[in-house]
């Protein structure tokens, strides 16, 4: 079933409320993908705008109020946040059954130890690409770049825990071409344009592009998409590709909350 059927089911409409603190462009065009998402899908949704300047302590208050509402059943806070508010705080400020985002440090215990949570949306969408197009990770080589608390630490947990042998690769890896050479499924999350050429992948490998970077000549990967196109068997495009996942599983996120 889509997540449209089966939200059509439900007696009580999921809802959720995204808070968006300040005026980040890249924020404004994520959470005009979310409200296209919940229009689509049939959910109740609120955009909460707070100024640039709120205090650490007014922004806590909005989520304990969001908390305490029975008919709020998820709350996400748009990241980034400016200087002067602590991001993991706030995150953790959510209540970890309303924590679409997958960000507390409840939520990602109970991923680390395989019990049912709310985890990361783009982890979870590399995860069900590679389920809808019958690729098992079972017993396969899979590289992750970028140690992200959002992307690459979730995604090397998931591959991990889906019976993968995993390699987390950094911006403090030496040589990095050496692992991602030996890599049957590569998933790279680090905002580089371009970073991944076919001189670092081996042939028929599975390549998952998590970055989505603004250059001059629009939008591109952290692969260098059409010099390693030809050398793989699977290579998700930017954009298009993993973007729209991430949104996809946050729909399923809330309904699971």
């Amino acid at each position: 079933l889509s997540l449209k059927d089966e939200v059509s089911k439900l007696t009580q409409k999921p809802n959720m409320v995204v808070i968006q603190v300040g005026d980040n462009p890249a924020s404004n065009v994520y959470i005009k993908q979310k409200t296209k998402m919940a229009e689509y899908v049939g959910y109740g949704y609120r955009h909460l705008k707070l100024a640039e300047n709120v205090t650490e302590d007014a922004l806590i208050h909005e989520i304990d109020s969001l908390n305490m509402d029975k008919s709020v059943h998820g709350i996400l806070v748009q990241m980034p946040l400016p200087s002067h508010i602590d991001a993991n705080k706030i995150q953790n400020a959510v209540l970890p059954l309303k924590d679409v985002d997958g960000l507390s440090d409840i939520n990602a215990g109970k991923l680390f130890h395989m019990s049912d949570g709310l985890f990361p949306c783009t982890p979870l969408g590399v995860m069900e690409l590679l389920k809808r197009y019958n690729i098992s990770v079972l017993g396969k080589h899979a590289v992750v770049i970028g140690r992200s608390n959002l992307v690459g630490k979730p995604m090397s947990v998931m591959l991990t825990n889906a019976g993968a042998t995993v390699t987390l690769c950094h911006s403090k890896t030496n040589d990095l071409a050496k692992y991602t050479k030996m890599a049957d499924i590569l998933v790279v999350c680090v905002g580089k344009p371009k970073l991944i050429t076919s001189d670092m992948v081996k042939e028929d490998a599975i390549i998952i592009d998590v970055g989505i970077n603004r250059t001059d000549d629009g939008l591109c990967g952290d692969v260098d998409y059409d010099n390693v196109c030809n050398k793989c068997s699977f290579i998700t495009p930017v954009p298009g590709g993993v973007g729209q996942m991430t949104v996809a599983m946050l729909g399923n996120n809330l309904l699971n909350s």
